[in-house]
């Protein structure tokens, strides 16, 4: 219980530590960092999943365009909160700067990452090509792989948070409200931030 305040009281802290423009910066350079990470290759069985909720796959207008039904979600009740400074315009330059360093490698992308809705408030991340999420256990394998890489942005040390968050908490932090990953092909897994 102690333990839980403190961490609440960190968070805290770090988040109104940083001011506005210097975290913006700092979310632009963790962005960067994340897209340099190569996607991460488990193999595992594919295994079917839970279905998503009705009603969520029934309102998403990007079925079918972007990726295939939802096929299985959570719900991740986010340690950040939506720092005071995230817009639509922050949530688009962190996926730009991702994908500018993406670019900047010597091989082709593995993975698109982009955002969608009226506030560019859903992230999506598709695989390219065959090879990159061949199933949900690969997609969630990268996911890992970007939060391990976040923790070592300057963002999240100087938060003092580089032990408690994650890359949704980095979305979160952002003002997103959901994150989708998909192969494109077969599967489609949705996370919803709390």
């Amino acid at each position: 219980m102690i333990r839980a305040v403190l961490r609440e009281s960190r968070i805290r802290e770090g988040i109104r530590g940083m001011r506005a423009k210097n975290l913006m910066a700092a979310v632009a350079a963790a962005a960067v960092v994340v897209a340099l990470a190569g996607p991460a290759l488990a193999q595992a069985k594919k295994t079917p999943a839970a279905p998503a909720k009705a009603d969520a796959v029934a309102a998403d207008r990007y079925v079918g365009y972007y990726y295939p039904k939802t096929t299985s979600s959570e719900t991740y009740e986010a340690r950040a909160e939506v720092a005071e400074s995230a817009s639509r315009e922050a949530r688009l330059a962190f996926l730009a700067a991702m994908a500018r360093g993406q670019l900047q490698q010597p091989y082709a992308p593995t993975y698109s990452v982009f955002a969608k809705g009226d506030d560019a408030d859903r992230m999506i991340i598709v695989g390219l090509g065959d090879q990159t999420f061949k199933n949900i256990y690969q997609a969630r394998a990268q996911l890992a792989l970007m939060t391990n890489v976040a923790r070592t942005t300057d963002l999240f040390q100087q938060m003092a948070v580089d032990d408690l968050f994650t890359y949704f908490d980095l979305a979160k932090l952002l003002g997103f409200k959901s994150i989708v990953i998909s192969d494109g092909m077969s599967f489609t897994h949705r996370v919803t931030l709390k």
